[in-house]
């Protein structure tokens, strides 16, 4: 494709703040969401950059990033505007200098959401993990996010996007989400990276890293991926952060092949350990 108004976001981000790649198959598809203005809803393993995703396209863009952590208590009125009736009550009794008890536009405080409407310039707009909600919360938004507006009822007005945010949203799969929502969305996948790509994530990251001190990284990483009875996978942002104690600690590629160690950095549970040293012995 090579239409340059279309490309706009070209993959690979290399800044102080981010340092991302996206294959090909994403990075198209975040132009098609931005094309489409559509929000472009991403799944994947825990660790393959869902989140750091949208800090990319932000980076990328020039434009500021405006994130929503979803919770399990969390609910769509909560994105759109805050009203604080608790400081109202106490500013009636006990008076304040900076606002008026009598304009409850003074006690309205917009949300993630709002605050992305509100916004002059386009900004990237991070719904994540959006699957953590109770199961209304994706139709709850379906409103806000198709025209872009949502009514504040204690000031009986409208709020509308002044420009079209660009929404990322991001799951772990934990719920189905409704297929009235899903058809509003642009979905992808985010693969698992092949070994190929894992040493262009991590050369990104580590760019003095030694090509043979990489390759023994990758060959135990991938080799731990293979015992089926782990069942909290090592992810991508692990790999990179025992990369990172291994360059630290200046231990030598000799050393590293003689087993895996840090093995904490990689493996988190308790039985997944046990897994792991039943399949061999290694240093701590």
């Amino acid at each position: 494709m090579s239409n340059a108004s279309f490309n706009q976001f070209q993959g690979n981000v290399n800044t102080d703040k981010v340092q991302y790649i996206a294959d090909p198959q994403l990075r198209n598809i975040v132009n098609v969401s931005i094309a489409l203005e559509r929000p472009l809803l991403v799944k994947g393993e825990p660790g393959t950059g869902k989140t750091l995703l949208s800090h990319a396209i932000a980076e990328a863009l020039g434009k500021r990033l405006i994130i929503w952590n979803i919770k399990s208590t969390t609910e769509a009125i909560d994105g759109c505007y805050m009203y604080d009736t608790v400081q109202r009550l106490n500013d009636s009794r006990f008076g304040s200098d900076d606002r008026d008890v009598n304009n409850i536009k003074d006690y309205i405080t917009l949300g993630p959401l709002g605050d992305a409407f509100d916004s002059e310039e386009q900004v990237v707009l991070l719904i994540d993990e959006i699957d953590k909600a109770d199961i209304e919360f994706p139709n709850d938004l379906l409103q806000e996010l198709d025209v872009m507006e949502f009514y504040i009822k204690e000031t009986k007005e409208f709020i509308k996007a002044k420009t079209r945010p660009i929404v990322i949203i991001t799951s772990n799969n934990e719920k189905e989400l409704p297929d009235a929502f899903l058809r509003r969305c642009v979905f992808h996948w985010i693969e698992f990276p092949s070994k190929k790509f894992m040493a262009e994530i991590c050369n990104l990251h580590y760019p003095n890293l030694k090509k043979n001190l990489l390759d023994q990284c990758l060959k135990h990483f991938y080799w731990l991926r293979t015992i089926t009875k782990i069942r909290k996978m090592p992810s991508t942002s692990e790999l990179l952060d025992w990369i990172g104690v291994l360059l630290k600690s200046g231990i030598s590629v000799d050393e590293l092949m003689k087993g895996i160690p840090f093995l904490g950095v990689l493996i988190k549970k308790e039985k997944d350990l046990e897994a792991v040293l039943a399949k061999a012995q290694f240093p701590t």
